[in-house]
């Protein structure tokens, strides 16, 4: 039986963030194809992880700069590896290629991490993104990354024509996979009039999330003072007391949590309302709001990637009136709204289907990793970045571990002369 490993920042939480189901999706990519799987990390397992070990996924936990994971994975000589996120690659990746020569080596992106940073950075400065601020340090190592590896999983059509187009990333080192959704959309929504009240749902510790969540105390007097007695509902995993401090039964403003059933909160709303002034990727509460016959209000970044022939499911706009202005006329024009929820439910089909997506993924995984040392042979900067391999990356990784041992063995000293 094949066997991936999979390297991950963190344990999904498919409950808290749109990162958590997609990383549950690729295992189950793989899971269907009849190969074995292993899910590795470094990090602190979480209270809303996903129980991996019931979907027939061993898990490992591994660490951070030390041999210990050189001899670990020789012996499991994986036929391919996955790197959750680039920073995986940089702590890993010339340890899987020194150990298993031979592996498929897999990045996914999740969203480009640098494409984020600039459009926040310019968004703190209250200015247009200009293509300069994208050629940071972040791209580099990001970049770099890509390269090294034998295919990255990039999620969004937007993010695929920018490594190619601006960085020049070859096309056939990117595998264009966006969600992946096994959809089963409910028989019975509730219809425009059962439900009320707007929502928006995301965690917390995203930080255009909660860049959402203050601009929302700026738009929302303007939508009240249009729908006096309507509430916006707000969730989202992980809330610190800055956010619920901003909770307001007066205004009906509410902060409201973790929720237990994401779904269920979408589907008893009319309108997600999701203004979104930067970010990167494809927005997971927008997706899960199509799943639920739910229409949307949010800006450019947020539908990027995520329209079909050009119209989104719910309405786009970008400042404070405008945003106002679409969630009142949403919620109030039925003819606008059910229009709205049938073109999500057709972005869902046609954009993110695992039955229409998965053969086309598959055959170009497959393809790469029976004919590696072909494609590998293509790549004449992705092989010299790996001789190089970012000899600081490994170099950091050695001292750290080395300095380890020593502290450790002058400790156990300490103690026998006491």
């Amino acid at each position: 039986m094949a066997l991936l490993v999979v390297l991950g920042y963190v344990w999904p939480e498919p409950a808290s963030s749109a990162a958590g189901w997609r990383m549950l999706s690729l295992l189950e990519l793989y899971r269907s194809q009849g190969w074995q799987v292993i899910f590795a990390s470094a990090a602190e397992r979480g209270p809303h992880r996903a129980d991996l070990t019931a979907l027939g996924i061993s898990e490992v936990t591994i660490s951070l700069n030390c041999s210990s994971f050189d001899r670990w994975i020789a012996e499991l000589q994986p036929d391919a590896v996955l790197f959750d996120r680039f920073m995986l690659e940089e702590q890993f990746g010339w340890r899987v290629e020194a150990a298993c020569p031979n592996a498929l080596r897999l990045l996914d992106s999740e969203d480009l991490h640098f494409l984020r940073a600039a459009r926040q950075q310019a968004f703190k400065e209250q200015r247009q993104l200009e293509p300069v601020d994208l050629h940071s340090e972040l791209a580099m190592r990001e970049i770099a990354a890509i390269l090294r590896s034998d295919l990255t999983l990039t999620i969004s059509e937007y993010e695929m024509a920018l490594l190619q187009q601006q960085f020049q990333v070859p096309a056939s080192q990117l595998l264009y996979c966006p969600f992946l959704l096994t959809l089963q959309l409910p028989l019975a929504l509730p219809e425009f009039d059962e439900r009320k009240h707007f929502v928006f749902i995301g965690n917390f510790r995203h930080e255009p999330n909660w860049q959402a969540v203050l601009w929302l105390q700026q738009i929302w007097p303007l939508i009240r003072a249009q729908l006096p007695g309507i509430e916006l509902h707000i969730y989202g995993a992980y809330p610190p007391p800055k956010a619920t401090a901003l909770h307001n039964n007066k205004q009906g403003f509410l902060i409201k949590g973790w929720a237990d059933d994401a779904h269920q909160v979408l589907r008893q709303a009319r309108v997600c309302l999701a203004p979104l002034p930067f970010g990167a990727g494809l927005k997971g509460k927008l997706i899960d709001a199509m799943q639920n016959g739910t229409p949307s209000v949010t800006t450019a970044v947020g539908a990027e990637g995520m329209c079909l022939e050009g119209a989104f499911a719910g309405l786009v706009a970008e400042d404070n009136h405008s945003i106002a202005q679409a969630a009142v006329r949403l919620y109030q024009d039925e003819a606008l709204w059910r229009a709205s929820q049938q073109q999500g439910f057709a972005i869902l089909q046609q954009k993110f289907a695992f039955e229409a997506l998965q053969p086309g993924v598959w055959q170009q995984l497959e393809q790469a990793r029976t004919n590696l040392s072909r494609h590998r042979a293509q790549h004449f900067i992705g092989a010299m970045l790996r001789q190089h391999q970012f000899r600081s990356t490994k170099f950091m990784g050695q001292w750290i571990e080395a300095k380890t041992k020593l502290a450790a063995l002058e400790q156990l000293s300490g103690a026998e002369q006491q």
